[in-house]
Order: structure tokens, then sequence, then C-alpha cells
């Protein structure tokens, strides 16, 4: 029998965060395995556990996955949060895609040299509020639907959240000309497993700060 699925990662948000929001959605109890210095990352990346030499890294059914997005391919589909058919995957994937791009913005704001911090941050709030947001405006406006693809919940909805209150993070009034993504907000924060993944104590990460950074440089670099 499977166990729990084990994560591999620094104690932190990073690559890692999206799939512990998955398995949290899915109702999957997981494990983690925090990588505090260069030497815990040498012991996986020597006794073969990574493939491509990198973390995150997933024990799960047997296997020991890398490339988050593989995982949380596999995740997904494992756990009924991929649609129904090819053309809801295809939908998914295109939303979650555009999503991962404004993520990866959000994420790299705190290693931004001081004199780029303001910048970057600028560019940040243009392209959610510009290129992003709007289309997840429309597409809620156009099917008047609850979730993104196919009035049913799906990894679509889970990494949407996650990057919208990231998002409010940088900004909190970030989406004061997005009612629909408002509502989104407040009405998948409330389903059972993510209202629980919300609270104090559980397994969500708070923001990198610019504390945490040299820790950091000194196991991946």
């Amino acid at each position: 029998m499977s166990g729990k699925p084990k994560l591999h990662y620094f104690n932190g948000r990073g690559r890692m965060e999206s799939i512990r929001w998955l398995l949290a959605a899915a109702g999957v109890e997981f494990e983690e395995c925090f990588l505090e210095t260069k030497d815990d990352l040498t012991k996986l990346q020597k006794d073969g556990s990574l493939l491509f030499q990198q973390v995150p890294m997933v024990e799960i059914d047997g296997m020991k996955m890398v490339q988050s997005r593989a995982i949380s391919n596999y995740i997904a589909t494992k756990y009924n949060l991929y649609g129904k058919d090819l053309k809801e995957r295809a939908l998914i994937d295109m939303y979650v895609e555009a999503i991962i791009d404004l993520n990866e913005l959000l994420m790299t704001h705190t290693f931004q040299p001081a004199d780029k911090k303001e910048q970057h941050f600028a560019t940040v709030v243009d392209k959610a509020t510009n290129r992003y947001f709007p289309v997840y405006e429309k597409v809620l406006k156009d099917h008047g639907q609850d979730f993104l693809v196919g009035n049913r919940f799906s990894r679509a909805d889970v990494q949407l959240l996650e990057t919208l209150l990231m998002a409010e993070e940088c900004k909190p009034d970030i989406l004061a000309k997005f009612p629909l993504l408002q509502s989104f907000k407040a009405r998948i924060s409330n389903i059972p497993t993510i209202k629980k993944f919300l609270q104090p104590g559980s397994q969500r990460k708070p923001p990198l700060q610019e504390k945490d950074v040299p820790k950091l440089m000194k196991i991946f670099h």
C-alpha cells in the first residue's frame, strides 16, 4: 500500500507551492522533507533520487517524480482535477500555463536587486491587470459559471486562486477592477479542502522574505 506523498523541497513556496495547493485541494494528506543545507540536496543528487539533479521532487505511488509541471499533471489527473475530456484539458492547460507565467513574475520579485525592484513591481502589476486578469474575468463573464472550465472544479481554479492571493500580497487592491475574480476568489476559498488549507497551521507557506534569500542561496548555489 502506498503511503502519503512525500515532498522534498525547502521550507518555502517556490515551485513546490502549487503542488501543495493541488494536493490540499484534492484532500490528500502529504509529508514534507525539507532541505536545510546544500548537503541535503547533494545527498538526493548522489543517491539517484533526482532524475535531473533538481527539486521539487515528490515521492508518490512508488515513483520519485521531478519537474513541477509533470508532478502537477499527474496529481491533477489522479484526483480528477483535469477536466472531463481532451478539449477541457486543453483549456485548463492554456489557463494554467498563463497562470504559471504570472506566478513566476510574482515569485521572482523578492530576488530582484534593490535598484530593479520598483520596475519589476510595475511590470508585475501591469501584466497582471492588463494581460492576465482581464482574460479570466472575461471567461467567467462569458460562461456565467462558478468554475473556469466545464462548470466543475479543476486545477485551473486552484492555481488561479493561489496566484490571485499572491498578487494581493504584492498589491492588496490589485483586483479592484475585477469583480468576477473577487467573487471567484471568495467562492473557491470556501470549498472545504481549500478553506482548510487557508487556515493558520496548514502546510501552506508564507511569502518569501528577503532575509530568507541567503539561506536559499546556500542550499542551491
